[in-house]
């Protein structure tokens, strides 16, 4: 008979078969007569027992990290405590070639690392469970934006990002040469998902993204993964909401589905997301001055503890992890967000979301006028010929329009309470880091 291949998860239905499995020896206990084996697979975890002359002598050769494929037989173990293999065979099939500076077997090992070691020795850090829980619940967020877009007609694009303009302009583009030519590091698709507007109606995109920002903080990265959704022929930004609403709901509801156990290394609490709250900055900074001590200087915008403040003020108020921030002004916007004249200052028809504490997504309606368009861009100093190619579509007819981008990275820092958003990249790249 076959010995069937297997992974950790499948143990309980080959009880008394004997299987194969291969993973990296997480620990080893050499008892003499007796020897435990943990090997760590894409699943989980199993326990290994050697207890043949030969297969000790195998064991006695290897060391954590060590790759190997083992042949044993299932067995229960006592009370109920799961599944281990009795080992027949081992195969070592590498030798780590030095001594692991990070002790993954022992997650408080792991847990007590600085963020610098962490990613000093991701390579091997990335092994962790727990660590690498992270990027398993990335990869369900993002397979869930992109189940739920599909359903709804959006169609995936996938934008240059060598570009020759910035969408936004200023400090925060990364410049390299081109042939020759001056170019730069995409911060958005903005440019291309409009485009694609006039052509596809409804379109997102899942792609890393450029900001030459100079912060070294909790909640920045230069490099991150920015999940784009544009979407035509809208009546304005809360069209944007509501889809954004349902499609957040959808993707916390797919975690909870699929990720339970890397939840549980985290004890993490996935939100209960009902209608949204909406209010707008100038309700916002009221509520937040609200909660001011007496004598302290009142607030005029949203900084990052305002941000903690208004949602805390929300989750207390209205039992909800999230809440959306509209009427930003103008002139903190790009030039390509739709106006919405109000009494006293021109306002924007834009918003942000904020989860526990932190802005994860910013979008709103764009301009579709070219003539108005036009106009923005010189009120910001802006040369229109600069930016004639993105233009054309505008010449050409566009409908009403707009769209979001959401953070993934910063969607899972505060869904899982890391304490460093750098934590949620595979290999973040900021201001003083481009290695590993």
């Amino acid at each position: 008979m076959m010995t069937e291949e297997i992974s950790s998860s499948q143990l309980s239905k080959h009880t008394g078969s004997t299987v194969r499995i291969h993973g990296h020896i997480q620990s080893l206990r050499d008892m003499g007569n007796l020897a435990f084996v943990v090997i760590r697979d894409m699943d989980g975890s199993v326990q290994l027992v050697a207890d043949e002359q030969e297969v000790l002598l195998i064991v006695r050769q290897a060391a954590p990290e060590t790759p190997v494929i083992a042949e044993g037989v299932v067995v229960a173990r006592p009370q109920g405590q799961g599944f281990e293999i009795q080992l027949k065979e081992l195969t070592l099939l590498s030798t780590p070639a030095q001594s692991l500076p990070v002790e993954i077997g022992k997650q408080s090992k792991v847990d007590g690392l600085s963020l610098s070691t962490m990613l000093d020795y991701r390579p091997l850090t990335l092994r962790s469970p727990k660590v690498r829980s992270i990027f398993k619940i990335e990869a369900v967020f993002c397979e869930a934006f992109r189940e739920f877009l599909r359903e709804r007609q959006f169609t995936e694009i996938h934008s240059p990002k060598i570009v020759a303009t910035g969408t936004e302009g200023g400090a925060q583009l990364f410049k390299l040469n081109y042939f020759g030519r001056e170019a730069f590091l995409a911060q958005s698709p903005q440019f291309y998902k409009q485009i694609m507007v006039g052509a596809l109606e409804r379109v997102f995109e899942i792609a890393p993204v450029y900001r030459a920002e100079e912060h070294d903080t909790t909640r920045h990265l230069n490099e991150y993964i920015s999940m784009d959704v544009e979407m035509g022929f809208i009546e304005n930004e809360h069209d944007l909401m509501d889809l954004l609403n349902k499609l957040v709901k959808h993707m916390f509801e797919k975690v909870s589905q699929s990720c339970g156990d890397e939840l549980s290394l985290w004890g993490a609490k996935i939100p209960e997301v009902g209608t949204i709250p909406r209010v707008t900055l100038s309700e916002a900074v009221d509520i937040i001055n609200s909660y001011q001590k007496k004598g302290s200087k009142e607030k005029t915008d949203l900084d990052p503890e305002g941000e903690k403040i208004i949602c805390e003020h929300f989750y207390q108020k209205e039992n909800s992890d999230l809440v959306f921030i509209t009427g930003y002004p103008l002139s903190v916007r790009p030039f390509y967000a739709m106006p919405l004249p109000l009494q006293n200052e021109m306002s924007s028809r834009s918003f942000d979301l904020l989860f526990r504490g932190l802005e994860i997504t910013t979008g709103g309606q764009r301009i579709h006028r070219h003539e108005e368009l036009i106009s923005a861009m010189q009120g910001r100093g802006l040369d229109p010929e600069a930016f004639k190619d993105y233009l054309q579509c505008f010449q050409y007819g566009m409908p009403p329009h707009g769209g979001f981008a959401i953070g993934l990275e910063r969607i899972a820092k505060q869904l899982l309470g890391l304490p460093s958003v750098k934590l949620a990249a595979l290999f973040p790249r900021d201001i003083n880091r481009m290695t590993p």
